[in-house]
């Protein structure tokens, strides 16, 4: 059996991503393809034990049976670390890895063992990605993002913590390119690891819907209650934008595709958001000042925006009220007439932007869409042979 080991520069440069677009992979090439993520970080319940949400994920998408003590054995909740230095945690994680891998690989073709972070996380624990890659003797690929010089560092800088550990890096990937704005920029980055002796594997064009969650996901990962739902849950958000400054400032900041996080006794900001929603952008070319609203007076007529579904500037996609504030009954109609998505949540509004930035890098099994899209990038963008090429077989 082979293997491979995901590991990545940092958090959030999508190895997670990368991780669905292998497996994928590797299936449609016809391999008996299994996964496990030895160390997570974000923990859920799942069939009754704790695992990591990761490997929950890939389970679900790909209808994996391994059941989830071998898929998912170590886990990092809140306080363990520090548990662990007080010398309270006796149990030696390490074995309780090694006994998974070999559980997961007894049967199958190819293994993905997706790692956590940078090749140095986890070595508070004496768990780093790269302790963990050498004790079950597997090569490591190495995600980064976008840019030339920045991943070049970061994947040079990573590979070199692996070397020390006896680990063989078989490559490297780079997310998140805009590659339509650097059309040369995927031979500059080959040649640039090739003087290190990093070959690169593929680099995986940018996509906005691969970053942001839709509407529905905001509304289960805030927790919120409903105000209003809005003409479609399914929506993806194009950005967001904290509603703290005075009303013709924030709708500067605001596109048809923002989400707003905004205190809910902020009437005034809400009401303007409202307003934008049903002119079609007139009322915000009016707060501007005269000479753009005439400017522009033609093109939108009073109304448009609500009519058409098409919102002109400064009209938000939707609101999130925070602070638990429950904005007065007119304003909350004024929502619903502009037809705005809006939740209400108890959280003060940095720690709802905090749930939303997490939001907005997570890949959930419920975005049938974002999936499928990962499934086709991947695919076309990756060396996926190549990387059959440089796995490893497995110690024996």
């Amino acid at each position: 059996m082979r293997q491979v080991y995901l590991a990545a520069t940092g958090q959030n440069r999508g190895k997670t991503t990368t991780s669905i677009g292998l497996l994928d992979g590797f299936l449609r090439r016809g391999l008996d393809t299994r996964f496990m993520k030895p160390v997570g970080q974000r923990t859920i319940i799942e069939d009754g034990v704790p695992a990591d949400e990761d490997a929950v994920l890939v389970r679900n998408v790909f209808g994996l049976t391994d059941p989830m003590t071998v898929m998912s054995p170590v886990h990092i909740p809140r306080g363990f670390t520090k548990a662990y230095i007080n010398g309270e945690i006796v149990e030696d994680l390490g074995a309780r890895i090694q006994a998974a891998h070999t559980a997961v690989s007894r049967d199958g073709e190819i293994l993905l063992i997706e790692g956590t972070g940078h090749a140095g996380v986890g070595a508070v624990i004496g768990l780093s990605n790269a302790t963990v890659a050498a004790m079950l003797g597997a090569p490591a690929i190495i995600v980064s993002e976008g840019g030339v010089g920045r991943p070049i560092d970061e994947i040079v800088l990573n590979a070199s913590h692996f070397a020390s550990h006896g680990v063989r890096v078989a490559g490297a990937i780079v997310n998140k390119v805009d590659l339509d704005a650097r059309p040369g920029i995927v031979r500059t980055l080959e040649r640039g690891l090739a003087i290190h002796g990093i070959p690169l594997l593929g680099v995986l064009p940018y996509r906005p819907i691969l970053s942001n969650p839709t509407l529905a996901m905001i509304l289960e990962g805030v927790h919120g209650e409903t105000v209003h739902p809005g003409p479609d849950l399914d929506r993806v958000i194009g950005g967001v934008a904290i509603g703290a400054m005075e009303p013709v400032h924030m709708l500067e900041r605001i596109n048809p595709g923002t989400l707003v996080i905004v205190p809910g006794d902020r009437e005034d900001v809400i009401l303007t958001l409202t307003t934008a929603h049903l002119t079609g952008g007139l009322a915000v070319r009016a707060m501007r000042g005269p000479s753009a609203a005439a400017g522009h007076s033609s093109r939108v007529a009073p109304g448009a925006g609500a009519a058409t579904g098409a919102p002109g500037a400064g009209a938000a996609l939707g609101l999130v009220l925070t602070g638990g504030y429950r904005p007065r009954q007119a304003v909350l109609d004024a929502i619903r007439r502009a037809n705005l998505f809006a939740t209400i949540v108890p959280e003060d509004t940095y720690v709802v932007a905090s749930e939303v930035h997490d939001l907005l890098v997570k890949t959930h099994s419920a975005d049938a869409g974002k999936i499928e899209m990962i499934k086709a990038l991947v695919w076309e963008h990756l060396k996926i042979d190549r990387i059959l090429e440089a796995a490893g077989s497995i110690p024996g």
